[in-house]
């Protein structure tokens, strides 16, 4: 197996640990464009500062469909994970929770936080 494709999958793996603790739920379509835009992002935080233009266009089409449908079902991962997830995972990575009353993390700060934590946790390792 290709190096650079297993660390793809340990990558992945580990997104999907975090998504999953933060209460994205996997059945959502969302839940697979928001790993894959965090990987991209992981792999060159220059794709967060645009999204739109960078981001959700290299999203879509990898899952051979529209910008408007990833962003919008990004956008709905990320509210049912903000209304349901672990509030404490939260705290962690973003400071603030739904408890504490501030609005959910838009999609691109939500992208880019966890994108960064992951880009410095594997730097860790």
């Amino acid at each position: 197996m290709d190096i650079g494709l297993l660390e793809d999958v340990k990558l992945e793996q580990y997104i999907t640990g975090i998504m999953l603790d933060i209460g994205v739920p996997a059945h959502l379509k969302g839940y697979h464009y928001l790993r894959d835009a965090i990987m991209i992002s992981g792999k060159d935080m220059e794709t967060v500062s645009s999204v739109t233009k960078l981001l959700y266009p290299a999203v879509a089409k990898h899952f051979k469909t529209t910008d408007q449908k990833v962003e919008r079902a990004i956008r709905n991962a990320i509210e049912v994970s903000w209304e349901r997830g672990n509030e404490n995972t939260f705290e962690d990575l973003f400071g603030y929770s739904f408890t504490t009353g501030k609005n959910r993390p838009t999609n691109s700060e939500y992208i880019a936080r966890i994108a960064d934590k992951v880009r410095l946790d594997v730097k860790a390792m």
